[in-house]
């Protein structure tokens, strides 16, 4: 785990961080659908799992900006970003319906992580235990797929005043809709570190970096 250390006065979205880190401690979610039917075509096609695709695609996104990476050290009062993020995935054990948390490690090889996810997933199979470590996994971002419910709306709450800056993404089952496969998508960010904008930046990266991936993986 590296980071470097933001300099608050020279960092570009000094005002509103003070604003939203001081004044306003607050969050900013936003949930919208993408168009999914080309991943699942080629997942289909080449036999590999979409969910895994998809996680690949959007540990890609969120590593592709500081803004994503960004994390707040409490005892030295610093603003730092991670030279890369992880996502924290999760195995639903149907037979006690309770989840463990699956901490899987970022590379940018495909093959590479692909491998390792599918690798974790079976390991978090064996146990029934909670297993949340975040102390040791603090540029982990958490990353969950509601598998019952293509939803419209997904609101994540934490409490007034914690400056948590890891994203925390969670998206629905993909139905179709007007011969399209849509998928409900939900991005929360500290308002402190992201805005509208960066927000709704992830959706569009995810829709490029989907096209790209299978582009290149054909």
């Amino acid at each position: 785990m590296n980071y470097r250390v933001i300099d608050k006065e020279t960092y570009y979205r000094k005002g509103v961080f003070r604003h939203f880190s001081e004044d306003c401690k607050c969050s900013t979610s936003m949930t919208a659908r993408i168009d999914v039917t080309e991943l699942v075509k080629y997942s289909r096609k080449t036999k590999t799992k979409f969910y895994i695709n998809f996680l690949y695609i959007l540990s890609k996104v969120l590593n592709s900006r500081d803004d994503y990476k960004m994390g707040y050290l409490w005892a030295t009062d610093q603003l730092i970003c991670y030279d890369s993020i992880n996502p924290t995935q999760y195995v639903f054990h149907e037979d006690t319906e309770t989840c463990t948390p699956v901490y899987t490690t970022y590379y940018e090889d495909y093959a590479t992580f692909y491998k390792n996810a599918l690798a974790d997933i079976d390991r978090a199979k064996q146990t029934r235990e909670y297993g949340l470590d975040s102390v040791n996994h603090p540029n982990w971002f958490d990353a969950s797929y509601i598998s019952w419910l293509s939803y419209d709306s997904l609101n994540v709450e934490l409490p007034d005043g914690y400056l948590y800056f890891a994203p925390i993404v969670n998206w629905g089952k993909y139905r179709e809709e007007h011969g399209q496969l849509m998928m409900p998508v939900t991005v929360r960010l500290n308002h402190a570190i992201a805005d509208g904008y960066l927000i709704a930046n992830v959706y569009r990266l995810l829709e490029l970096e989907m096209a790209h991936f299978i582009i290149h993986s054909i």
